[in-house]
């Protein structure tokens, strides 16, 4: 696989979208090779992060995402980095040269644009964000910038945990407002433990397909990936360990911009 994912999509010529993948860019073991998350424990981050910049041909705005549903409005200038980025999961503007991004490694990455290429956005929506709205209330910031309906919009669904490999309990069923005590279905199939614990497989790209098309968003594509089963490809958190310095999940990024 080469080092990042375009969409393909009916896009207008002036959006610029791309999500990279561990192929290529700097970085030695376990951040071979091309994690975007700052770390102390891998110094190469920051050019892995210049060179995204440079393939999509924009500045990117990186949050402090939280696992939540708000969404920050891209100006012209650029917002602060670090620990004193904006606390969201989703951006969204109007403004050439600057890029919604977000940092991904099971979490599902949308990228969305307005159809007449006025407006873009940005969305890490995990099961969590999902549950809480953050789609929504990206398609509402988005549509409120380019002055049209969610049907005028186009998604894209980048790499994220696989139907086969994403895992829950009762907890995140609830979160959808579903009863664990009833429900099997293609997007939450049952697959209780061998002790009998109760599990559901869930399929978080088609969670937030659903909810896309519930919005009015016709035009959704991507979703085919699997961060956990394609290890080659894909920076993985369940399946690499867990955070901190000493970790083996690096992040991937997505990003959208207006160049022209």
């Amino acid at each position: 696989m080469p080092s990042e994912l375009r969409p393909q999509w009916a896009a207008p010529p002036t959006v610029r979208a791309l999500m990279s993948t561990r192929q290529g860019g700097a970085g030695v073991a376990p951040f071979d090779s091309n994690n975007l998350a700052l770390d102390p424990a891998d110094p190469a981050a920051a050019e892995n992060r210049r060179r995204f910049a440079a393939a999509l041909g924009a500045r990117p705005q990186w949050l402090q995402q939280v696992h939540g549903a708000t969404v920050v409005r891209l100006g012209q200038h650029a917002l602060s980095v670090g620990t004193g980025a904006p606390r969201a999961d989703a951006s969204v503007t109007r403004v050439p040269g600057q890029a919604c991004t977000v940092l991904v490694a099971d979490c599902l990455p949308v990228l969305l644009c307005a159809g007449n290429g006025s407006a873009v956005g940005a969305a890490h929506a995990g099961w969590r964000g999902l549950a809480a709205g953050v789609l929504d209330n990206t398609v509402a910031a988005l549509c409120e910038l380019c002055s049209d309906a969610p049907a005028s919009l186009l998604a894209w669904l980048g790499p994220c945990i696989g139907p086969r490999r994403f895992e829950v309990g009762p907890d995140v069923l609830q979160a959808f407002g579903l009863d664990p005590c009833t429900t099997d279905s293609a997007l939450f199939r049952r697959h209780d433990r061998a002790d009998g614990d109760p599990r559901w497989l869930a399929d978080l790209a088609g969670l937030a397909r659903q909810r896309l098309q519930t919005l009015g968003v016709a035009q959704i594509s991507g979703g085919q990936w699997c961060t956990v089963e394609q290890a080659s490809d894909f920076f993985s958190f369940r399946r690499d360990g867990q955070s901190g310095p000493r970790s083996g999940s690096g992040r991937m990024a997505a990003g959208i911009a207006i160049v022209g």
